[in-house]
């Protein structure tokens, strides 16, 4: 068959037949007509928050959502829970939790294998589903509204469940880079499944990125320096054009020797102390302040979101 005639049925299916060459500009925004906005990742706990408050107000950049407790919110103690949701109320900055244990500490040892690993961090059984989802719950009611998810079966249970009455609806679902969704097809199902947002992997080139959006709504979390583990990549002098082409984008900010739960060198082995996050919060909001200044110099047309929007999955402890 030929490649144009597949191109043709792609497009009849309602996903674009070749990437998008001519990156064009998105015209979908966030609901207060923000291109993009800032996430910062390994926000473990309040002390580290605290820094990254004093950190903001420094560089005066805004910043707009939280992804926290990566090491598992069953590590964190209801106190700890209640005063990380009060703080982030505080700021008017939506926290996304990552619920846990998830499958790099579970007893099935495939995923520390090499090869293992590649199949990705999908759930193990119903037992481990339940634990998730319980989890889940234990953050909500100490205030969280937004968790990160790294399994598109988990993402389909948490839909039905909401449909039913059985998981509360006023929460953000994030979908993790770990899901490797790469496509417009895998957007679309991400996003009918129910997901708020997606982190395909950072290494799409533009045209791959506009493709995507050309038949997504949801917005895309777009890693713009990740870590030696993920590629080690620094990308911010494409900033200007991500934003403009795949508006509505969150930018993050990964650096570090590992990311993966189970990982020996990972970021978030529980027995990683406080002032090694503190110091690399620091850095991820200094370089949130260097992109912003990068974006507005090369597509001065391109806007930020205000900090503290109101759609904004803000804490409610």
């Amino acid at each position: 068959m030929k490649l144009d005639d597949v191109s043709t049925y792609m497009e009849e299916a309602g996903i674009p037949g070749r990437d998008a060459y001519d990156l064009p500009s998105s015209d979908k925004r966030f609901p207060d007509d923000g291109h993009y906005r800032i996430e910062i990742s390994g926000v473990e706990g309040p002390k580290v928050l605290e820094a990254l408050i004093d950190e903001r107000r420094k560089f005066d950049v805004p910043v707009h959502r939280l992804i926290s407790l990566v090491q598992g919110g069953i590590l964190f103690d209801n106190t700890e829970l209640r005063d990380f949701a009060q703080m982030a109320a505080d700021e008017r900055m939506e926290v996304v939790a990552v619920p846990g244990p998830r499958n790099g500490w579970d007893i099935g040892r495939q995923y520390s294998s090499s090869e293992g690993m590649r199949a990705g961090m999908h759930h193990r059984g119903s037992d481990e589903l339940r634990k998730v989802i319980a989890d889940m719950m234990r953050m909500y009611d100490a205030g969280i509204r937004g968790f990160m998810l790294v399994d598109e079966g988990l993402l389909w249970l948490v839909g039905r469940m909401q449909q039913q009455g059985n998981f509360p609806s006023d929460v953000a679902i994030k979908i993790s880079v770990w899901t490797s969704h790469s496509s417009a097809a895998g957007g679309r199902l991400l996003e009918e499944l129910g997901a708020s947002s997606f982190n395909p992997p950072g290494d799409l080139t533009l045209p791959q990125l506009a493709s995507i959006r050309s038949a997504v709504s949801i917005p895309l979390d777009f890693y713009i320096y990740t870590s030696i583990s993920f590629g080690g990549f620094n990308r911010f002098y494409d900033a200007p054009e991500v934003a403009r082409v795949c508006a509505p984008c969150y930018f993050k900010f990964e650096p570090g020797p590992a990311l993966s739960a189970g990982g020996g060198q990972s970021l978030y082995q529980p027995w990683v102390r406080d002032e090694e996050h503190i110091h690399l919060v620091r850095k991820k909001v200094k370089w949130a302040a260097v992109v912003r200044d990068l974006i507005l110099e090369n597509e001065p047309e391109v806007g930020i979101s205000r900090h503290g929007s109101e759609d904004l999955h803000v804490p409610q402890p």
